[in-house]
């Protein structure tokens, strides 16, 4: 009889040999696939009304960041003639074809998806009404209406020998607009930005027959029906509302940077003006508007999309945010973990007692993380806090808790990530406010992202000092904390919180710490660390024993990663990768990966956590080897960016990750499963599942009732 690990052994092979284009699935292509799964739940009946719009309104949105960041960098490698292949084989040019292809499809979803939308809104008595369809007596009063608040605040730049054509902001919402003088019979071209400070739909005054009846009117509408007032005495021929996207791929040598505030400034007033990637226009474009428009910005034709639906689904904000909670998911109020339900009890002693994990939003988020952080500013035995701040809210309490840490004396220092994508402004102002305050205020390290999410109290006990920190999977956001699905362990482990000290003298002073004991820190050792991990997983199914990985994660795209994973598939090592976004992993492929699983949960919360375990020979999960860290395993978080994981060690937090796994990999309601034609599938529930399964309720409802209990 042949043993799991004998017949592990005959087939395992060196994991350079698996480098094969067709063992690989392009990364923009899987991204713009996760995208769509994003969109299939605004396509859900089964998923209320208003939760619909708003996952439709986040697809648009995720579209908009993929065409500032990945379409632009695939157009500028084109355009400086590097076309060359990735990993799966295709090159830049055949990259940037699919992708459009793509987002095509995905625009014909996005317009079929209103059109069932839009009348089930109206079966609500939610109205989105065209102008040109009300009574006179109402596009009176809009026009009223628009003479009274937007007329004043109007600028139309013309376009003719005395006047260049005006700078078009990235993302704006725009009516280009062609006249005729009709004394000259000279015609001209004029742009019209709708003006961000108004309301993007109207609301007109007789809400109709419904008891909670809402009617609306975009604004756009109400602009170009009062286009005359704004052009006095001339004709106008055409209307064209477009609207431009813009790169915010800005390349600068780090090598000369001096002053990473001042670099990431610059960098910001740079990127305004940087080149357009998209134009996007309504299925019937005026062609001379549009010639112009293509012109101007210097766009070929391949950055020209022409589709139905709306041209900015981010005005159906004033939509989601109607107060008819019997069209939204329940309100969820997160539970405050047990241990800490006592406020009265000083909340070093509880970390003392046994560390505290945190899962949230399941659990509460501010009488957890943010207690830590306010507890040691208000502590007179708190001496340091030290913390790394990637995003956070505009009035964010921990900025407030670290200031006043400062202003009592405290040593308090910050890391604050200038470089968080399009949250550069927000951290620049936090970092001036909190260096205003006295503030000790880190910019992380030149060439890497400080993407690690730490904090650290050192308070005065009996004869000495002790350490306490927290280590979580997403950043110290308290807006966030309520929408995404993150973990974090708050310890006083002495070698874990002796790595975290190392930890941020590396990141603040400079320090050349690897030998960190019980911490993975990239880009220094996480990547080799985790691989070990495996190659002892390959050891363990190679001698007969049973290999086992887990892992959660956002995305997946690292190759040294994937090529050691697709030899311990061979080797017989059993695999289950649970990623949200994009994987370019291509699982099931016989003789490669045919060991490897690999599902998405897309819902209600944006899955976030990053978990991983490797069984080490365990009998029981809980035994085995648990992390949670920061870091997805991409080539950007392994190699470019500071990120951590920490080991989690106490047995009753072990047991929560791994009911987390257990309900993650159950779920057939919000779970799809990926194919190696690299297409997805979703799971449904068998007819047999328990009304209370994670088969039947999902990951987000099976966890929030446990959570409850």
């Amino acid at each position: 009889m042949t043993t799991q690990g004998q017949r592990g052994a005959a087939t395992r092979r060196d994991a350079s040999t698996f480098a094969c284009p067709e063992n690989f699935i392009n990364r923009d292509l899987s991204w713009l696939a996760f995208n769509r799964r994003v969109l299939d739940l605004a396509m859900d009946q089964g998923v209320p009304l208003l939760e619909r719009v708003r996952f439709l309104m986040i697809s648009a949105s995720n579209l908009d960041e993929f065409f500032m960041k990945r379409m632009a960098l695939l157009r500028r490698r084109l355009a400086s003639g590097l076309d060359l292949r990735s990993s799966d084989g295709m090159t830049v040019r055949e990259r940037l074809e699919r992708c459009r292809e793509a987002v095509a499809a995905m625009f014909k979803v996005q317009e079929e998806c209103w059109d069932e939308l839009h009348p089930a809104l109206a079966h609500e008595g939610i109205r989105i009404e065209r102008y040109d369809a009300l009574p006179e007596h109402e596009r009176q009063s809009l026009d009223a209406w628009f003479d009274a608040n937007a007329f004043p605040i109007m600028t139309p730049l013309a376009v003719d020998p005395g006047h260049r054509f005006p700078f078009i902001s990235n993302l704006s919402e725009n009516l280009g607009v062609l006249l005729v003088d009709p004394e000259t019979e000279e015609q001209s071209f004029a742009r019209l930005k709708i003006p961000d400070v108004l309301p993007r739909l109207v609301q007109l005054e007789d809400g109709g027959d419904h008891p909670r009846g809402v009617r609306l009117v975009p604004l756009d509408q109400v602009i170009e029906a009062n286009l005359r007032d704004v052009f006095p005495g001339m004709r106008i021929m055409a209307v064209l509302p477009f609207r431009v996207t813009r790169s915010v791929v800005v390349e600068q040598d780090e090598d000369d940077i001096e002053d990473l505030l001042e670099h990431v400034e610059a960098e910001l007033q740079l990127r305004r003006f940087a080149e357009p990637v998209r134009l996007e226009v309504g299925p019937s474009p005026s062609v001379p508007i549009l010639e112009l428009l293509m012109e101007e910005l210097q766009l070929d034709t391949d950055a020209l999309y022409a589709h139905g639906g709306l041209l900015e689904y981010a005005d159906l904000q004033a939509v989601v945010d109607l107060d008819r909670p019997e069209l939204k998911h329940d309100v969820w109020r997160p539970v405050v973990p047990e241990r800490l339900r006592d406020t009265e009890k000083d909340l070093f002693a509880v970390i003392r007692e046994r560390d505290v994990f945190v899962h949230h939003p399941y659990d509460s988020f501010s009488a957890s993380v943010e207690r830590f952080i306010a507890a040691a500013a208000h502590d007179p035995n708190v001496l340091a806090i030290k913390q790394t701040l990637y995003r956070t809210s505009r009035e964010s309490p921990f900025v407030e808790h670290l200031i006043h840490a400062a202003q009592e004396g405290k040593q308090v220092a910050c890391l604050v990530e200038l470089r968080a994508r399009f949250d550069e402004d927000k951290n620049v102002r936090f970092a001036r406010q909190l260096e205003k305050h006295g503030v000790h205020v880190a910019y992380g390290l030149v060439g890497l992202k400080t993407h690690c999410k730490a904090s650290l109290v050192v308070r005065r006990e009996g004869d000495g000092l002790r350490c306490y920190t927290h280590l979580g999977t997403g950043n110290y956001h308290p807006g966030t904390a309520q929408l995404y699905t993150d973990c974090g362990l708050l310890t006083s482990d002495p070698e874990i919180t002796t790595d975290v000290v190392n930890l941020f003298n590396h990141l603040t002073g400079r320090s050349r710490t690897r030998d960190y004991r019980q911490l993975l820190v990239a880009p220094d050792s996480m990547r080799e660390r985790f691989i070990e991990h495996i190659d002892r997983e390959i050891e363990l199914a190679q001698s007969g024993g049973q290999g086992r990985v887990i892992a959660k994660m956002n995305a997946l795209e690292d190759e040294p990663i994937i090529l050691k994973l697709y030899e311990a598939s061979c080797a017989g090592v059993q695999i289950d990768l649970i990623v949200r976004g994009f994987c370019t992993l291509r699982p099931g492929v016989p003789g490669v990966s045919e060991n490897i699983r690999v599902r998405s949960i897309v819902g209600r919360f944006l899955e976030h956590s990053r978990i991983f375990y490797f069984g080490n020979g365990a009998d029981r999960l809980v035994d085995g080897v648990w992390y949670i860290g920061s870091g997805d395993w991409m080539g950007r978080n392994l190699g470019l960016r500071v990120e951590s994981a920490t080991p989690v060690h106490d047995r009753v937090a072990r047991a929560h990750l791994e009911r987390i796994f257990e309900v993650c990999l159950r779920d057939s309601y919000r779970a799809w499963v990926l194919g190696a034609s690299s297409a997805y599938e979703r799971l449904y529930a068998p007819a047999d599942a328990e009304p209370d399964s994670p088969e039947k309720l999902g990951t987000f409802l099976a966890l929030c009732r446990e959570a409850q209990a």
